[in-house]
């Protein structure tokens, strides 16, 4: 094995375990996109994932229909072969970044409300014993940042992927 296959295995197993975390998916699954992701839009074949990833026919298969049902990922085919390839759906980024920002607004939305129920409390307390706003303050100022900020990148990434 070449080193720049060993990487790919390495990333393969490092992505699918991230992947598992996040989006919650099952091992295999994981290890299937994240074989996608890294073979790019020359797609993978079946084949190749059962060889790569040294799975059943039947996992791979099962995984591949969950993932497709997720639209995280899409097939095409070629003239004269009866092989599915299969890559990334290009709005998968796109639907992560609006998730991300759409928690990013309920936490932000949190802490307003916190801070309201906060300052009607310090209404009724002394001076000392008052709560303090900076820290939410300061959270809801970097959520508004990290929303602008990523919004930006989604806006871009939209754009390139225009037809």
């Amino acid at each position: 094995m070449n080193s720049l296959n060993r990487k790919k295995c390495e990333l393969v197993e490092k992505l699918g375990v991230f992947l598992e975390n996040r989006d919650g998916l099952a091992p295999v699954a994981a290890r299937i996109l994240s074989y996608i992701i890294l073979t790019g839009k020359q797609g993978t074949t079946f084949e190749d994932l059962v060889t790569n990833l040294c799975a059943s026919k039947s996992t791979i298969s099962t995984h591949l229909c969950h993932l497709q049902n997720l639209k995280k990922i899409n097939y095409f085919t070629k003239i004269g072969d009866r092989k599915r390839y299969f890559i990334i759906n290009r709005d998968t980024m796109v639907q992560d970044i609006s998730a991300m920002i759409d928690g990013w607004e309920e936490q932000k939305q949190l802490h307003v409300e916190i801070m309201g129920y906060k300052a009607k409390v310090n209404e009724s307390l002394s001076e000392e014993d008052k709560f303090d706003f900076h820290y939410h303050e300061s959270f809801i100022q970097f959520l508004n940042g990290a929303i602008e900020s990523i919004s930006k990148l989604k806006e871009t990434i939209i754009e390139q992927n225009k037809y």
